[in-house]
């Protein structure tokens, strides 16, 4: 499959994502009893790639990528136990977009704007307001820690960056002579592939960091062999790519369903990294699935799979110095 790298332009088809239920709702020819369930206003909006709803089952609420995006009256129940910081990113934040929890490495939360709103998301609630457009402190920072050697960008979605902000922002932190490692969290090629343009290709290509790009999928219906080949792009480039996915109930709580998206990745050379438990954000309480349920599908994973194939299932507990393995 060839594909062309410059048209069309990205942010001219993110423009084509529905922020809006009631065209979604159209779109998908749900009913007016279906519509009653759709939650109308959220602080948290709705924001779902064209690419990704013509995938989803026309007149159906059940559809595994819609529940992921779709805003549900469920989500006002508040549920004790689910907070608005669950993974504690506030007690580990020495500066607006620097966060600092682990042992070696940092996160740049690079941007509030992201590909797509997933409802799950452990940071619908996050305080990303700045007075300083900058990322002058964070690296400053991160030039001053030596026992630094990586740097996770993220946000948000840090391909939500013009490929010249990404740029500036990578040769300053290659600049930093005891960083080694530069790791991408990104959404943006389930979405909207053709973000890994041409630019972002070069940028990658001419960095002296050695590269890692983390995408977040979960469920097979959200790959196609464009996405795949987009990501194929980076792989030739020596760019290690990799998947995270969260257990989610109604999407990916069933071993074959979890089967068939390990084998899609592990085929196209994606390591399954991650199946995170759900954390436990409030108004995402609807997602949770039992971590004895949880476990079951992973021990089911391993005879199904080759060990490659199967993604170490972790909980991020907020003071903890490293993600906490679930057996």
């Amino acid at each position: 499959m060839k594909l062309s790298l410059l048209p069309p332009d990205w942010r001219q088809i993110q423009r084509k994502n529905f922020s809006r239920w009631e065209p979604l709702a159209d779109f998908l020819e749900l009913s007016p009893e279906q519509r009653e369930k759709v939650l109308k206003k959220s602080k948290f909006p709705l924001n779902l790639p064209l690419r990704l709803a013509k995938k989803i089952e026309k007149g159906s609420l059940d559809d595994p990528i819609l529940k992921q995006f779709l805003p549900l009256t469920d989500e006002e129940i508040v549920t004790e136990g689910f907070v608005f910081d669950p993974v504690g990113d506030e007690k580990c934040r020495p500066a607006s977009k620097l966060l600092h929890k682990y042992h070696g490495r940092v996160l740049l939360v690079c941007t509030s704007s992201c590909a797509m709103h997933c409802r799950y998301c452990f940071r619908r609630h996050f305080d990303y307001s700045v007075n300083d457009p900058t990322f002058d402190k964070e690296i400053d920072l991160i030039a001053n820690d030596s026992s630094i050697h990586e740097v996770i960008l993220s946000g948000g979605d840090p391909l939500s960056l013009s490929n010249n902000k990404l740029k500036s922002l990578i040769e300053r932190l290659s600049e930093i002579s005891h960083l080694t490692k530069l790791r991408f969290h990104s959404r943006f090629p389930i979405g909207i592939p053709e973000r890994i343009d041409e630019e972002f290709l070069e940028i990658i290509e001419n960095t002296r960091l050695k590269v890692w790009f983390v995408i977040h999928c979960n469920h097979p219906s959200e790959l196609d062999d464009e996405i795949l080949e987009r990501l194929n792009l980076l792989q030739r480039r020596g760019v290690v790519v990799m998947n995270q996915a969260v257990l989610l109930k109604g999407v990916n709580d069933h071993v074959d369903t979890m089967a068939a998206l390990c084998l899609g990745l592990v085929d196209a050379g994606i390591l399954p990294y991650y199946v995170h438990q759900l954390d436990r954000v409030q108004g995402g309480a609807h997602f949770e699935v039992e971590e004895a349920e949880g476990l079951k599908i992973v021990e089911k994973l391993r005879s199904l799979l080759p060990g490659y194939a199967v993604p170490r299932y972790v909980r991020e507990i907020s003071g903890r110095e490293s993600k906490t393995d679930l057996k």
